[in-house]
């Protein structure tokens, strides 16, 4: 679509990060100077944003896509899955430039590391965005990757009314600009404290949260779950266990869960065990995508699915 053409209502817009993940298997990561072998490796679509609205568009959300591609084979593979998943994707292409690419060593226990590559023409710029991308939407959802364009398209989206979440891991340039302009804020596990100067989590979390006047401020804790902070109450809610191929993509998919339930009006409790289930099931597949499963199956692990022991977690947060 070109970028005249009138977008129409949907439930989720996405501004951020794509990348084509090349994943590969390792039993154990050499040691410095060693030699190793893998036993497999893919490439397969990914990217913070962009994984999270291909989950929320599998679940029967409308959703859009906005975000910079280069002019090449990593282009047409995330075109074409845009297309085949029904996402209106607002692409904009840098004539011969690569796509960001990562590279992701997944070890015997599903961990995973990831190195990043992307050039600077990819950076999304506030003036290449159009207002009713992000205002035509029902909810907002952003990285902190382009900062000045996720905060334009906040401040457009507080204008509108629309609600608006972040996927936030770094410290980018500029950030302290954007994260006043959140409404839920859920980052990664050391956020808050490098954000505020913290060393205790949960003392972060209400400092960000009342220095940002953001309804929500969690943080994802890997297998340790979620714990959040609405103002007046912690959340903890515990991880799901399953039997872990591949944690490559679980925050992107525990922030499309979190978004899908919110647009369904839940209780913030189920929101976040919703989020939890969806990023633990998307970890029993290979890739950032590998594992998203229907709602149903989401809603059958909520309701009999074992968790990890709530006791580690008091021993994290202490």
């Amino acid at each position: 679509m070109s970028q005249a053409e009138k977008s129409p209502v949907v439930d989720l817009a996405g501004v951020g990060l794509n990348a084509t993940d090349t994943l590969i298997h390792l039993q154990h990561y050499p040691a410095r100077g060693a030699k190793g072998e893998y036993r497999s490796s893919s490439i397969l679509p990914g990217g913070q944003v962009a994984s999270t609205v291909i989950a929320c568009a599998q679940w029967g959300l409308r959703t859009r896509y906005v975000g910079k591609l280069g002019e090449d084979d990593a282009a047409r593979l995330h075109r074409s899955e845009f297309d085949r998943m029904g996402v209106e994707a607002r692409i904009l292409t840098v004539p011969g430039g690569a796509s960001a690419q990562s590279l992701i060593f997944v070890d015997g226990t599903g961990e995973r590391t990831v190195l990043n590559r992307r050039d600077d023409a990819l950076i999304m710029r506030a003036e290449e965005l159009s207002r009713e991308w992000v205002v035509n939407a029902r909810a907002l959802h952003l990285d902190g990757w382009d900062t000045e364009a996720a905060i334009q398209a906040a401040r457009w989206a507080r204008e509108a009314g629309v609600p608006v979440i972040a996927d936030l891991d770094e410290l980018y340039a500029g950030i302290e600009q954007l994260v006043p302009l959140i409404d839920y804020l859920i980052v990664s596990r050391d956020f808050p404290n490098r954000f505020t100067g913290e060393a205790d989590l949960e003392f972060a979390l209400r400092r960000l949260q009342r220095e940002s006047g953001c309804k929500l401020a969690a943080a994802t804790l890997g297998e340790h779950g979620v714990l959040a902070w609405d103002g007046s109450r912690f959340y903890h809610s515990a991880a799901y266990s399953v039997p872990v191929v591949d944690t490559t993509g679980a925050g992107d998919i525990f922030h499309a869960g979190f978004i899908f339930a919110l647009l369904q009006g839940w209780p913030l409790e189920r929101q976040l065990d919703f989020a939890c289930a969806a990023a633990a099931l998307n970890c029993a597949g290979a890739g950032a995508r590998g594992g998203i499963q229907p709602v149903e199956r989401i809603e059958a692990l909520m309701a009999s699915g074992e968790r990890h022991d709530a006791a580690e977690f008091a021993l994290l947060a202490r």
